[in-house]
């Protein structure tokens, strides 16, 4: 597994991006210890405060987008295995689409993109970003970080941690498929059963987070005894 660690780049995946573009195949992790222009899902900015883990792993797969976007849930799942190897397994959470969770606190943000590679295929970027040592205060989601939990890790050893484990769960996938992947999330799922506000493009909707789709769409339950599977939003749970 290749690791190549920067002093400062604009953005992990936009190298990651440039990279693929020249032809590179990967598995490749990139790791910056600054970004000048990290962003978030959705276009949303993304506040890099050195000492957190800025990173992208790039691969090269033979499969379509909607399939490889199944992996934002094993991305999921590599930084939950990597919150709790250092603070309490109970309080690290999965929130769908793709937060982790500790304490009820977002902890984590996690960005897939992908395109054509040049030698065939579809190169993918898996952007994570671990709030290690700081978080931002004025974030819309109340947000966490690692040593508020008691737990200090370099961005480096965290990077390689998160590695490892996101090896652990593409195989799984690659091998078995997605259920497997949606089985270990929903294990860890947060709010499962719970009533929530799911903010969509052109609606608001609320119901009870019943179940995960066989896709990794969200399944609510809404007040009608209708049922509706959400592919791409924001949710809300009370308090949260």
């Amino acid at each position: 597994m290749r690791i190549e660690v920067f002093k400062e780049l604009d953005s992990t995946n936009e190298e990651a991006k440039r990279r693929a573009l020249a032809g590179e195949l990967g598995p490749l992790w990139i790791i910056a210890e600054a970004q000048t222009a990290g962003r978030g899902r959705r276009g949303r900015a993304w506040t890099s405060q050195s000492g957190n883990l800025f990173t992208t792993g790039l691969f090269r797969l033979e499969a379509g987008p909607a399939r490889a976007a199944q992996l934002s849930f094993a991305a999921a799942l590599a930084v939950g295995d990597l919150a709790a190897r250092v603070i309490d397994p109970s309080i690290v959470k999965l929130k769908w689409p793709n937060d982790v969770l500790v304490g009820g606190r977002k902890v984590c943000g996690i960005l897939l993109e992908s395109g054509s590679h040049p030698l065939g295929g579809l190169w993918l970027a898996v952007g994570i970003g671990v709030n290690l040592a700081h978080h931002p205060e004025d974030a819309e989601r109340p947000a966490t970080d690692f040593t508020i939990h008691g737990a200090h890790i370099s961005n480096t050893d965290a990077g390689e941690t998160l590695a490892e484990r996101f090896a652990h769960w593409l195989a799984i996938w690659e091998r078995e498929g997605f259920a497997p992947i949606r089985e270990a999330w929903i294990a860890r799922a947060w709010g499962l059963g719970e009533r929530c506000t799911a903010r969509l493009a052109d609606e608001t909707v609320e119901g009870v987070f019943a179940d995960l789709g066989e896709d990794g769409s969200l399944r609510l339950d809404l007040n009608d005894g209708t049922r509706r599977f959400i592919s791409a939003g924001d949710v809300f749970f009370p308090g949260s």
